[in-house]
């Protein structure tokens, strides 16, 4: 009888034991997600040799530091605004080079800090297109785009556009280029190397 009472008194101490070690694990996850690092927004696609500009909203996240975290859109003067870091050059870089130049301003603030750069919007990008068209106006240029799938984008051709002479102005590295295309031809699958590829910056004149 007294050794089955002593194994008893041994499950007990046992189990009591167990309890806070149990505890002990359970608490590790909870740190563990704690010390995670805050998940930043998703990207949207970036085309080739894609640089920041002017109105694109980038989401600038500091892990650990979200006082310095911020939803930024880069002004005209091609700066951003953040919390202890002010004013910061931003247009004409890439991401990874924006990331690095926050990295190290904030290494004046905090110790090894970690910022990451995302692109949630583009509206530096942009094409224009004037004149006899449904819809005038800049567009959007975040991929690939013709100038015939412009005119369609603007609506198409008033009545009395010039199919025959629409032109693309572009200015590349400071000087002034264009380029003729005609409508009638290219959707007759005449002179295609009239449908060029727009860059940002273009404008299409449709007479």
């Amino acid at each position: 009888m007294s050794f089955y009472k002593l194994s008893g008194v041994v499950l007990v101490v046992s189990a009591l034991i167990a309890i806070p070690a149990a505890a002990q694990q359970a608490v590790v996850p909870a740190q563990q997600v704690a010390e995670a690092p805050v998940n930043a927004p998703a990207s949207v696609p970036l085309p080739a040799g894609y640089t920041i500009g002017t109105d694109d909203v980038l989401s600038i996240v500091f892990w650990r530091d979200k006082d310095m975290s911020a939803d930024v859109v880069v002004r005209p003067d091609g700066k951003i605004s953040l919390p202890l870091l002010n004013d910061v050059d931003a247009a004409g870089l890439t991401p990874d080079q924006l990331r690095a130049k926050l990295t190290e301003a904030a290494s004046k603030f905090v110790t090894e800090p970690n910022a990451t750069v995302v692109v949630k919007e583009i509206k530096s990008r942009k094409v224009f297109i004037t004149g006899n068209v449904a819809k005038p106006g800049p567009y959007p240029l975040n991929g690939d785009m013709t100038v015939l799938q412009l005119v369609a984008v603007a609506g198409g051709l008033l009545e009395y556009a010039d199919a025959k002479n629409i032109m693309v102005m572009r200015n590349e590295s400071g000087r002034q280029q264009s380029f003729k295309f005609n409508y009638n031809d290219v959707t007759h699958q005449k002179h295609l190397e009239q449908n060029i590829s727009l860059k940002p910056g273009d404008t299409v004149v449709v007479r």
